[in-house]
């Protein structure tokens, strides 16, 4: 009985996946999913509790392809290369399923409960702190994901509105280069100021990989609050002499 629960559950996903990249979310209502999908609407309701519980799991069924050719990518020992190819392939699937993707990231769904959408913000932290450990990164690792989550999704959320034929086909490339500017510097020693960050930031990041006992736990917080705020230029960490 389980297993033909599983079964229509994805029967019904793909349905709803098939009028989500054809109609867009218009075309996602739960009459014209129930008829796709050969099941009555109120099999819908007993399977995803109301037409929300629908658009979330449809989301979660996105992540999942998105994770697929996400993970894919293959890790090279140059992590600002692999970040280069991380924006390239997010904004590609964003071009390539706009339904979903301002399903799954114009609406807020990636800071949900999804599995997927939080595991494709911990990848960048990932690739985010491989940066920080070669010295390069100029602010906190948090506030880079911050940073960079944000451009790309304002990148492709607006190329989505730009009909294509008007769209900058340079403009994905222009940001994230620029991206890449705002969070790195040229070389691990570029100037004075931003050597304190650096340093910080790859003292933060060599600490947390290390797992060392020197210090206790309360001892590595507190560390790592003040490396932070050296990385990120808070006004509180100079409040004393």
């Amino acid at each position: 009985m389980q297993d033909r629960a599983v079964r229509t559950q994805q029967r019904v996903l793909r349905a709803a996946a098939e009028l989500l990249s054809s109609q867009g979310r218009a075309g996602v209502s739960t009459r014209a999913v129930s008829a796709a999908a050969g099941v009555q609407p109120p099999t819908l309701y007993r399977l995803f509790g109301d037409k929300d519980g629908l658009l979330d799991a449809l989301a979660a069924y996105g992540f999942e392809q998105y994770l697929r050719e996400k993970q894919a990518l293959d890790q090279t020992d140059e992590p600002l290369d692999d970040l280069r190819r991380s924006w390239d392939l997010h904004v590609e699937f964003g071009l390539s399923r706009p339904g979903f993707y301002v399903l799954m990231y114009g609406e807020g769904r990636y800071r949900g409960g999804i599995p997927g959408g939080l595991e494709t913000i911990a990848i960048l932290r990932r690739t985010l702190a491989r940066v920080a450990a070669t010295g390069r990164l100029r602010m906190s690792v948090e506030r880079a994901t911050q940073l960079v989550h944000a451009m790309g999704l304002g990148v492709v959320l607006s190329l989505i509105a730009t009909p294509p034929s008007e769209r900058d086909a340079s403009l994905s490339t222009t940001a994230r280069e620029h991206a890449l500017r705002m969070i790195t510097t040229a070389s691990a020693v570029e100037e004075e100021s931003a050597d304190v960050a650096c340093r910080a930031v790859s003292l933060r990041e060599a600490l947390s990989r290390s797992g060392t006992t020197a210090m206790t736990p309360s001892e590595r917080a507190l560390l790592a609050d003040w490396l932070d705020r050296l990385a990120d230029g808070n006004p509180a960490a100079r409040s004393t002499p």
